[in-house]
């Protein structure tokens, strides 16, 4: 009976929303259907999923945010990642899922779902207007093997509950977070029996953390990783608000005590002193790898480290290290087994991933949100995610696959049917998140706080974002001629203007009616 009340619940929520006939305040979502045209005369469309490609502009104005910029490739780039996404949408007889490559994969549970992109599939897709779609997915991963989770849901390394806690501080649905409450504590336990060594540390071989062929590590070793550790934190930390949230004080008690161990075990045990950097730490011989890889960057993504470790950042903005003319590289340029693992078998000794990518830009744009530094600046930033946009083409089209050569930006298996529209990472989370700024935060008051350099461009408009029930829009005009609605950064929610302010900066909106 519960359950069947969620969805009435979820059911109304939607009539509501469309009773109030939200809209875009500035943009017109006509504007932008010539992208999707060129998209689907790209392709000669060989797998139809939920959505083909014929519906798939009808589709979008339903329920992604716009974006307007005057670089045409991040802009292109936005509208081909929502159009890529909605090609991974599947319908089951459970409801909809999303998959990771439309071929069917031997490694795959039910329905081709793979469990390794499930918290990008989710931080991505939490700006979609409809939310069954991820109402279904969470629900099938945790309770679609006969009220139980899927066989392979712990197959990989995962930040789910993370995930599906900041995907709540957008929906604002509190219900359906506390439903899955039980299962998402029953998750974490068994990753404690599966995955917990005696020292504390969660560990994992690499190709279970989705990074195989790495320098660090192998397919059978089991070493304690930034990766998985972090993830656990991430979701200790999610765990303990959905506890407070649910008024279980001794469970909320549980789980900060949880991610308090981890972050000191991750400082003490995974920290390189010699190489200024989180690293994986090798079972045998209980010893550091002494190798600089992009997982040494993923604490980040969960705000994890004490200010004092964020001297490891410069590594990413050296060429030397990880900053290569097509992208991050997944380990670091100057080590003696830097892409010495061969090629084009899934190698994480090097090549740009863009599932590392994303994680990396993502914990980039916390360092940037949460205090002072001075190692990584928004231009930093901005280069780096122009560099991601301008890696996502091939011959001369938009493309997301698997990964690509860092020199010459060449996608390695972009011949392979497997590797067209791989659903493995983020791109516009990071638009809304980071570049524009929009910071979700539990309640209805929230912060904007774009990552655009001043000098890059006169004026950008992202709208139609539904946050909390409400449709936002921010708005940058330099000089106000762009938009005639005013000089400078300015937020709106449901077409009325909130705060602004004259040049980029952070505005707090307070309340949201």
């Amino acid at each position: 009976m519960r359950r069947f009340c969620v969805i009435c619940f979820l059911c109304v929520v939607g009539l509501f929303a469309q009773a109030q006939k939200l809209k875009p305040a500035i943009l017109k979502p006509a504007a932008f259907r010539h992208y999707v045209d060129y998209f689907n005369g790209m392709e000669d469309e060989n797998i139809r999923q939920a959505i083909p490609n014929d519906s798939a502009w009808d589709w979008m104005q339903q329920n992604i945010p716009l974006f307007e910029c005057p670089q045409q490739n991040f802009e292109e780039m936005f509208y081909y990642r929502w159009w890529t996404l909605r090609k991974h949408i599947k319908k089951t007889e459970q409801g909809y899922v999303f998959t990771e490559f439309l071929v069917q994969r031997s490694y795959a549970d039910k329905y081709n779902m793979i469990s390794s992109g499930l918290g990008h599939h989710i931080y991505e897709a939490r700006w979609l207007h409809d939310q069954q779609y991820l109402n279904d997915y969470i629900r099938i991963w945790y309770r679609g093997n006969n009220g139980g989770p899927m066989k392979k849901l712990r197959f990989y390394s995962s930040w789910n509950i993370d995930a599906i806690y900041n995907r709540y501080k957008v929906n604002g649905d509190r219900e359906i977070l506390l439903d899955l409450l039980p299962d998402l504590t029953a998750d974490y336990k068994a990753w404690e029996q599966e995955r917990r060594g005696a020292d504390g540390l969660f560990w994992q071989y690499d190709v279970r953390d989705a990074m195989e062929e790495t320098i660090s590590g192998g397919r059978k070793e089991k070493n304690p990783r930034p990766s998985i550790n972090s993830y656990m934190y991430g979701n200790a930390k999610a765990l303990y608000a959905i506890a407070n949230l649910a008024w279980k004080d001794e469970m909320a008690k549980l789980y900060k005590a949880k991610a308090d161990t981890l972050k000191q075990l991750v400082q003490q045990k995974l920290w390189s002193n010699d190489d200024d950097f989180f690293e994986v730490r090798k079972e045998k011989g209980d010893t550091l790898a002494r190798v600089r890889e992009a997982i040494g960057f993923v604490p980040w993504y969960f705000n994890l480290p004490d200010a004092k470790y964020n001297v490891a950042w410069k590594a990413a903005l050296d060429p030397k290290h990880f900053c290569a003319p097509f992208g991050l590289t997944t380990a670091d340029r100057s080590h003696p087994q830097f892409r010495t693992h061969g090629c084009c078998n899934c190698e994480w000794d090097g090549a740009v991933w863009p599932f590392a990518t994303s994680q990396t830009l993502t914990g980039m744009a916390n360092l940037l949100n949460n205090g002072r530094q001075d190692i990584v600046s928004h231009s930093a930033y901005f280069d780096l995610l122009e560099t991601y946009v301008e890696s996502q083409y091939y011959r001369g089209r938009p493309y997301i696959g698997e990964y690509l050569d860092e020199k010459t930006g060449y996608w390695l298996k972009g011949d392979q049917e497997r590797s067209r529209y791989y659903n493995h990472s983020t791109f516009n989370d990071l638009i809304i998140t980071g570049l524009v700024g929009l910071r979700p935060v539990e309640g209805n008051t929230f912060t904007v706080n774009p990552l655009l350099p001043a000098d890059k461009w006169d004026w950008f408009c992202l709208d139609n974002v539904l946050y909390q029930g409400k449709i936002i829009t921010i708005l940058w005009d330099k000089t106000g001629k762009h938009y005639n609605k005013g000089k400078g950064l300015s937020v709106w929610v449901n077409g009325k203007k909130r705060q602004s302010r004259d040049e980029l900066g952070p505005l707090t909106v307070y309340g949201g009616k």
